[in-house]
């Protein structure tokens, strides 16, 4: 029976994390156990199997007699999640860099280009993830990409909410583009360095966004400061 349970929650566990991490489900948004149990055709019990994992996994706040809703990320965590990404994205690019091939930084160079085109903030959000995932593609390791994919998602609402008005896209583009001519070059050692600091800069100016707010939790909708 259990057995069963779990395998009904799956594809609903699956489907509110794409949700939660593509930003089409908002923080603080509630999570109402009989509109997904019908819109997937399935009794409350797998729901709640499946919001039970998600708020194990931190994406979900279940609340008694409030039900479930979407868990926004307090400031702390962010800041920490740019460090954890710091570690595993510096390590996975060490890793791409000896098995680049000219396919591979055609892509990057790519996506670079059409990143220096864009204007619209949600484009330039997902061309940005496009050009860091496409440098580390050719890691050739599927569960150091995956952890990368999820917290560069998770995360990503916020980053694109707080750094476009901050710092607009020139700044990172220029880095960016230090960093592919790094790859180009083969020169692992300095590629590394220069994504480390691009990382840790973005860290920096959004710590330093959140300390002029008190450091308290980032807004996502309405917010004009």
């Amino acid at each position: 029976m259990q057995t069963e349970i779990r395998s009904a929650a799956e594809p609903i566990y699956q489907a509110l994390k794409t949700g939660i991490l593509s930003g089409e489900l908002a923080p603080g948004q509630p999570l109402r156990q009989d509109e997904i149990a019908r819109l997937h055709g399935v009794s409350k019990i797998p729901v709640r199997e499946a919001l039970l994992r998600l708020e194990i996994d931190g994406y979900v706040l279940l609340r008694k007699n409030r039900g479930a809703t979407v868990r926004g990320l307090s400031a702390p965590e962010i800041l920490n999640i740019m460090d954890i990404r710091v570690a595993l994205e510096c390590l996975a690019l060490g890793l791409a860099i000896p098995q680049m091939g000219p396919s591979d930084l055609a892509e990057a160079r790519r996506v670079l280009d059409q990143y220096a085109q864009a204007t619209d903030v949600v484009r330039l959000s997902a061309l940005n993830l496009a050009f860091h995932q496409a440098l580390y593609a050719p890691s050739d390791n599927a569960e150091l990409l995956r952890m990368i994919s999820d917290l560069q998602h998770r995360i990503g609402p916020y980053i694109q909410h707080e750094m476009t008005r901050a710092t607009g896209h020139v700044r990172p583009q220029d880095e960016h583009l230090e960093i592919l001519l790094a790859c180009e070059a083969q020169d692992a050692d300095r590629a590394v360095s220069l994504l480390r600091r691009h990382i840790e800069t973005t860290k920096r100016e959004m710590a330093a966004r959140l300390r002029r707010r008190g450091f308290g939790a980032i807004p996502l909708q309405g917010d004009t400061k």
